[in-house]
């Protein structure tokens, strides 16, 4: 029971920022390279889960079956005799100081974990390389960051987390979308609709860098986006391999499921009378 509401209570602690190892803070001033987290996914379909075991209705104890077609498949509806249900006990949780400690040191660790949310458009063009106009939402009233970057924004996926090259993680939650310009243009053109490419500042070539658009951002929303393009500079031809393999992998499960699209399967619905109250009264389940 404490371990049930020690997890409860550091999911509402740290909020979407909690549920990772330990290992993945970093001191604050530790001076590293900037780097991902853990594996960075690859396309790779995870290891099956564990079959569940079926439910088994013996047949001496199925009152009434009603049968449905459906696309090509069965929906089986059974009222079956009544199944004991155990009652459900609410604990009330015990006092703990050792547990206390763990939760205040869950807060703190979580505090010092920064969550970057990003919306992000990458524009493509024909004779020029991708540019990513990115919205970087601040907590509170503050108003959110824009900034133009070289940086093509689709390969910061795949992972959730990163260190930076001032030591400090930060978790990363991006919205992200992709807009070719040639191609909008024309179709805009065919239904006799202007169409406002962007106006994309000039910036150099060479590693990732970025212009800031909005007024006064703040030093740690610069640190921020800094830290960003360290890591893109740093990962980037493994973060483009695995955003490579991951287009590959999903055109190929495309094509298996065209080749072999699967059959749709039966249903079978169990319901029981839990007080001898009729279907009007509500007393089936």
């Amino acid at each position: 029971m404490e371990k049930h509401l020690l997890s409860i209570i550091l999911l509402i602690i740290g909020g979407i920022t909690t549920g990772f190892a330990d290992e993945d803070q970093a001191p604050d001033t530790e001076v590293t390279t900037a780097r991902v987290i853990g594996e960075v996914q690859d396309g790779t379909p995870p290891d099956p889960e564990p079959p569940k075991p079926a439910f088994i209705v013996p047949k001496a104890d199925i009152l009434e079956t009603t049968v449905h077609e459906q696309d090509g498949r069965k929906i089986i509806v059974q009222e079956i005799k009544p199944i004991a249900l155990p009652a459900a006990t609410v604990e009330a949780p015990a006092a703990d100081s050792a547990l206390q400690d763990r939760i205040a040191q869950a807060g703190e660790n979580s505090a010092r974990t920064e969550l970057l949310r990003l919306g992000v458009t990458i524009y493509h063009a024909k004779d020029s390389p991708p540019r990513t106009l990115v919205s970087y939402a601040q907590s509170g009233d503050e108003p959110a960051v824009t900034f133009w970057s070289t940086a093509d924004f689709s390969l910061l996926t795949g992972f959730t987390s990163f260190i930076g090259s001032d030591g400090k993680t930060r978790r990363l939650m991006m919205l992200w979308s992709a807009v070719d310009i040639d191609r909008t243009a024309a179709m805009m053109a065919r239904t006799a609709r202007p169409y406002q490419a962007p106006t994309i500042p000039q910036l150099p070539e060479g590693n990732a860098t970025f212009i800031i658009t909005s007024e006064n951002p703040p030093d740690q929303a610069i640190a921020s986006i800094q830290a960003l393009h360290d890591l893109y500079n740093n990962e980037h031809d493994r973060l483009q391999a695995a955003f490579q393999s991951r287009q590959q992998a999903n055109l190929e499960r495309e094509a298996e499921l065209k080749a072999h699209p699967p059959k749709p399967k039966n249903i079978v619905l169990d319901h029981w009378d839990i007080g001898g109250a009729t279907p009007a009264e509500g007393g089936s389940k």
